[in-house]
């Protein structure tokens, strides 16, 4: 214990850091350049009106912020995934929430495309009926681990039928925002959105976080869960449904960003170690710096034209995720 510690000890600072040096990459860099002296005479006086302080205050700090919220939530929700499912592959889509998701933006697209509010709504709707779909079927296995992967999957697929289906009879306007949303987007949220996402993202951590002891029990297997007195199925449909809340605030906010609570709490448990009470703020810090990194790379690798943040995180993501099946092969 005291080596694991001093392990985690070392890298909080590290992971910190990282996120605030990402945070700051994310004001700085953009279409309309800003020196570091510039940048922090912006944040020191935000009264002060002007293109560039504008532009911080009005368009990067809000991406800035969703990518933090959205990373976050994405990092936790898989940590809590892995944890309950006992499953090192499992991530925040794997339940079909983010086919319920994506379908209910794709409607919204189709049908409300006018209406701003209508894909994140419609988007979250979505998700939270997957879920709720995906219990009902498992329910009648007393809601079994195997039996909950293998709804999510159909549900899932079905889901995604139901979605090329519209993208294939769509006008060219809606696929093409649609097509972007699914590779994943932080460039169209309302910034209006954010504080409600946030409250509610916050809380759901929170909660989770002092589940803390009981994600642990989960990962030592069921049976142990039962020894302790735990009541299995009581406890993994809160946890799970605490997991796909974040993951259908992210969806409906961001799109489909992969990878990231698959990678991330991989990461984050190389790092810090398995403790949950330890784990859950790491992958919520690492979550966060990771996504908003990744949309730098996204606004600026092919300025000024941007490249959706899903197929960045794709990107470095599935080279590490190999990276990490090779560790465990050893």
């Amino acid at each position: 214990m005291h080596g694991e510690s001093r392990y985690t000890y070392l890298w909080l600072p590290v992971s910190l850091l990282f996120f605030v040096a990402a945070v700051m990459a994310g004001l700085k860099y953009g279409s309309v350049a800003l020196s570091v002296p510039e940048l922090f005479d912006i944040l020191l006086h935000p009264q002060d009106a002007g293109l560039k302080s504008t532009v911080v205050w009005q368009l990067r700090l809000p991406r800035v912020a969703l990518a933090t919220l959205v990373g976050m939530s994405l990092s936790v929700s898989g940590t809590v995934f892995q944890a309950v499912l006992r499953n090192p592959l499992a991530d925040p889509y794997l339940l079909g929430v983010s086919g319920g998701a994506a379908l209910g933006a794709v409607l919204a697209l189709t049908f409300f495309s006018i209406q701003s509010y209508a894909v994140p709504v419609l988007a979250f709707s979505g998700a939270l009926l997957a879920l709720l779909l995906v219990y009902l079927v498992a329910r009648a296995h007393q809601a079994a681990t195997h039996t909950l992967i293998l709804a999510g999957v159909m549900v899932g697929s079905l889901c995604t039928a139901v979605l090329m289906f519209l993208l294939l009879y769509s006008p060219s306007d809606p696929m093409r925002s649609a097509l972007f949303w699914l590779t994943g987007n932080l460039s169209r949220t309302e910034a209006g959105w954010l504080p409600y996402a946030a409250a509610v993202c916050a809380g759901v951590v929170l909660l989770l976080w002092a589940r803390a002891s009981l994600l642990d029990v989960f990962t030592q297997g069921e049976d142990v869960a039962a020894d302790l007195g735990v009541d299995i199925g009581r406890e993994r449909l809160l946890l799970l449904a605490g997991a796909g809340l974040l993951v259908a605030v992210a969806v409906a906010l961001a799109g489909l960003v992969g990878f990231v609570g698959l990678v991330v709490p991989h990461a984050a448990r190389l790092m810090w170690g398995a403790g949950h009470a330890r784990l859950i703020p790491a992958a919520a810090i690492a979550g966060a710096g990771f996504l908003v990194a990744a949309d730098v790379l996204a606004r600026t690798l092919l300025a000024p034209a941007e490249v959706p943040v899903g197929v960045i995180t794709a990107l470095v993501g599935a080279p590490f995720f190999l990276y990490l099946l090779r560790l465990r092969g050893r």
